[in-house]
């Protein structure tokens, strides 16, 4: 092997195993992630660890409440509904429930407005029962 093709190897294995970490941990990954983490493992590596610390279990605020911030923030924003319906599908993995999110999504009216409580339900739609 040449050197070249060692560190590529290298590069390869750790990409996989990051994919494989941030899969289990979210339940999902996004393409672009997945590129990321392909292309530079050590800077997604980095992400990941704000990631954790940031939506993981904290000392107070539990991963579900944290969930629920993100949701909130992720309707006001305009994000695209695959990352709303991701977060509501890892915050009912957390425990919420669809009645919870969807209090979640009340709240957001009145300091975000109807179209982020409409952003919020069309997820939440999206998430059928599951």
């Amino acid at each position: 092997m040449t050197p070249t093709t060692a560190i590529d190897a290298e590069r390869a294995r750790r990409a996989d195993a990051l994919i494989a970490r941030m899969k289990e941990a979210r339940g999902y990954i996004y393409p672009e992630w997945e590129l990321a983490a392909r292309q530079d493992p050590e800077f997604v590596e980095a992400y990941n660890r704000i990631y954790e610390l940031g939506l993981g279990e904290g000392r107070h605020v539990s991963a579900k409440v944290r969930e629920f911030v993100a949701i909130a923030l992720l309707a006001f924003r305009g994000s695209d509904k695959a990352g709303l319906v991701a977060h509501m599908k890892r915050a009912m993995r957390l425990g919420a429930t669809r009645e919870e999110l969807f209090e979640v999504l009340e709240t957001c009216l009145v300091p975000g407005g109807a179209p982020t409580f409409h952003r919020g339900l069309s997820a939440l739609l999206d998430i059928g029962d599951k």
